[in-house]
């Protein structure tokens, strides 16, 4: 199992030797993915009650997401009230399937070895036939979006930010009011309608505006966020055994928190910091760095 299972090998070569930064769609065709996330298999996962009511998301262009209220009782999911939801037009997001089906467990833990330590999450989206979910928005990490059933259309403008990542020009801290009026204004840069079998890389940064294009089918796709390893993670890595000198644990007393004298403490933690960095080892710290890549599984980009 592993990226072959949501790309074809074209489109694998281009992920890992290149790492697209426009937008790609591929021929998938039907691999075992298709042949095992099924709209049968969530469409059962949802009716019986077995999803976590934490890992729902249930939304309808253009409001915000439903209070889980609307789809719980007594503290669990409620699997006909999330049906008739869902035949009321909302989009039904089923969050982090890598934690609860062993198959797609498998797909992550082998993607995240391909990688070699991209950690990454699955999120399946139920939409009803002529409706959306989601509007406008970009993410923080590269997406691989497999079509599973219908057709889903993709307008996509150019990234706003450059490389958003974790608490840095995520769409939601730097929302400005004139962006969708402006986008819709202009139209979109690209425009897919993803039809099942095909695969859509989106790299992370662009904004997507997805919708169900048909009227009488519904659209089931999956996204396989794959979540980088940028130059800050390997400086986080570098910095990691700070923790067991003594220096950098010490105290900065209250006194010593504002003003000049918070000015002369950072100075000193500066030079302490340049001074461990110069001293490490770089292939010990590879070898912990390399071990952190493969193991961390809830790393956000």
């Amino acid at each position: 199992m592993s990226l072959r299972l949501l790309l074809p090998e074209n489109g694998v070569v281009d992920l890992l030797t290149t790492w697209p930064d426009e937008p790609r769609v591929y021929e998938r065709g039907s691999t075992a993915l298709d042949a095992t996330v099924t709209a049968d298999f969530l469409d059962e996962y949802v009716e019986t009650g077995c999803v976590p009511a934490n890992e729902i998301a249930v939304v309808k262009a253009p409001n915000p997401s439903l209070n889980r209220d609307a789809f719980m009782r007594n503290g669990r999911t409620d699997a006909a009230k999330l049906r008739q939801l869902h035949d009321q037009g909302f989009t039904i997001r089923l969050g982090n399937l890598q934690r609860v089906v062993p198959f797609l467990a498998r797909v992550s833990r082998c993607i995240q070895e391909e990688t070699a330590g991209y950690s990454n999450y699955v999120h399946a989206f139920l939409t009803p036939p002529g409706n959306q979910g989601l509007r406008h928005h970009w993410d923080q990490q590269m997406a691989v979006i497999v079509q599973v059933a219908g057709v889903k259309r993709w307008q996509l403008w150019r990234p706003p930010v450059v490389a958003p990542m974790r608490e840095y020009n995520e769409s939601w801290r730097v929302w400005r009011d004139d962006y969708i009026p402006r986008w819709e204004a202009a139209g979109p840069d690209l425009e897919f309608d993803l039809k099942a079998g095909q695969s859509l890389v989106l790299p992370r940064g662009w904004v997507h505006n997805p919708s169900v294009a048909e009227f009488d089918k519904r659209s089931l796709h999956l996204t396989f966020a794959i979540r980088e390893r940028t130059r800050l993670w390997l400086a986080e890595q570098l910095l990691a055994g700070a923790i067991e000198r003594e220096e950098f644990r010490r105290v900065v007393l209250p006194g010593e928190m504002r003003g000049m004298a918070l000015s002369r403490q950072l100075a000193v933690a500066r030079s302490a910091l340049l001074e461990y960095v110069a001293e490490l080892d770089l292939s010990e710290v590879a070898s912990a760095a390399g071990h952190a890549a493969m193991t961390e599984l809830e790393y956000t980009t």
